[in-house]
């Protein structure tokens, strides 16, 4: 089912494969998909996107950057001179790897962030971060292991993972992230049950969906289970610069080099749309890791890799990421002051230090996804939360993003989201 769709009914993920399974029965090439094809889900964020290019409609859903504030015209002259001086190269077969210059300037951008033993040699430069996730699930992940995660945690994660056919065991976290006597316990659980855990999955710094960051003082402890329980850390960062005070944490990979598969991305620090990422992968799993990668896409694009690390060696990098953090900051307290202004009693939401995202709590009973269809009749769109988690329960939370709406609008989408909230919460209180 879809967003599209105007029925509230909540299928099952095992209904809906059943469904999926009987309806794909019409031609006989559908007997020719794999079973794990039926594990590959639609995305709820994809819906939402789409259904957020319309007209009139205030999209607090899309964790999309700002990009109006680069230097636009530059960089197109920038893409001009790639192609014209340097065509043969840029619009030519790469490095499987990736370019050298670019795995450099990557371990400069992590540097800025307290990871300063990266060594290019250990970088793979992938298809964004999302392809990332898909190889470390085909490299390490066989049918029925277990990959640990918060809850929530990122949609694409959970699509990439379940694909491959994995168990994914969503951790409790505060507002101060994960739980570390959480995760003992649940490995001791698992362990008993006779479960193979492969890896934990996080997003440390203003976790996607919750804005939630991971205390420093509680991210040794995390590295220090997992390595005692031979489990690998995936540890997915795209936002970690983007801390208001500009002061990021020292990521969970900052000396663990043996312990966790660092994840970048410059889609947040930079644009999206050139669909460039890394690996800082531990130097006894790089070789499978990158022939994984090089079995998926052959080479990742020299034409745009060129162009990132043009925009990183010829334009000031860092003021850009300073300038969004004030950007982001500004439109985060906007939303905050407007979430307190027009929502009801009983709503709650964390409050973030950097990143993209607010998550709400309604009270308990209320079930976010049919009031999408309600935000959107009102001219307002967000992401319901049973989308971020691999639980098939409805949820009574929702994400709201601020990084790429106005101030304006977004205290003009909250004031039309407040009444469909206040109808959901009093229902619940009946």
């Amino acid at each position: 089912m879809t967003f599209e769709e105007t029925s509230a009914t909540v299928l099952t993920a095992e209904t809906q494969t059943a469904l999926d399974r009987a309806t794909a029965s019409t031609h006989r090439h559908e007997a020719l998909f794999s079973d794990r094809a039926f594990h590959i889900k639609q995305s709820a964020v994809r819906d939402v996107f789409d259904i957020s290019i319309r007209p009139g409609l205030i999209s607090l859903a899309g964790g999309s950057p700002y990009l109006r504030s680069l230097p636009l015209a530059d960089l197109g002259e920038s893409v001009r001179s790639i192609v014209a001086d340097h065509g043969l190269e840029s619009l030519q077969y790469g490095a499987g790897q990736g370019m050298e210059e670019l795995r450099i300037q990557a371990c400069e951008v992590m540097a800025a962030e307290g990871i300063y033993d990266a060594d290019p040699a250990d970088i793979v430069i992938t298809t964004g971060s999302q392809s990332a996730q898909d190889v470390a699930a085909k490299v390490f992940c066989n049918p029925g292991d277990v990959v640990l995660c918060e809850d929530p945690t990122y949609v694409g994660a959970l699509n990439a993972f379940e694909a491959y056919e994995v168990e994914m065991q969503a951790l409790p976290v505060d507002s101060e992230g994960l739980i570390p006597e959480a995760l003992e316990e649940r490995i001791a659980a698992l362990r008993e049950q006779g479960k193979t855990i492969k890896m934990l999955y996080t997003i440390p710094s203003f976790n996607n969906p919750s804005g939630v960051t991971l205390a420093a003082h509680r991210r040794p402890r995390i590295v220090e289970i997992c390595t005692a329980a031979n489990i690998l850390i995936l540890e997915d960062n795209p936002y970690g610069m983007l801390r208001f005070d500009g002061q990021p944490l020292a990521p969970l990979r900052a000396g663990n080099p043996d312990d966790v598969l660092y994840l970048g991305s410059f889609s947040k620090i930079f644009a999206p749309g050139v669909r460039v990422g890394w690996a800082l992968v531990p130097r006894h799993l790089h070789r499978r890791f990158y022939l994984a990668c090089e079995a998926v896409v052959l080479c990742p694009s020299p034409l745009t890799q060129m162009l990132v690390s043009a925009y990183l060696r010829d334009y000031d990098w860092m003021q850009h990421i300073r300038d969004s953090r004030v950007l982001y900051a500004s439109r985060c307290s906007a939303m905050l002051a407007a979430l307190t202004e027009e929502l009801p009693d009983g709503v709650t939401w964390t409050v973030p230090d950097g990143g993209f995202f607010v998550w709400l709590s309604l009270p308990d009973g209320v079930d976010t996804y049919p009031l999408l269809y309600e935000a959107i009749d009102a001219g307002v769109v967000f992401i319901p939360g049973a989308a971020f988690s691999p639980s098939d329960e409805p949820s009574n939370k929702l994400r709201l993003a601020f990084s790429a709406v106005s101030e304006e609008d977004i205290a003009e989408g909250v004031r039309r989201l407040a009444p469909v909230l206040r109808r959901a919460v009093e229902h619940a209180a009946r």
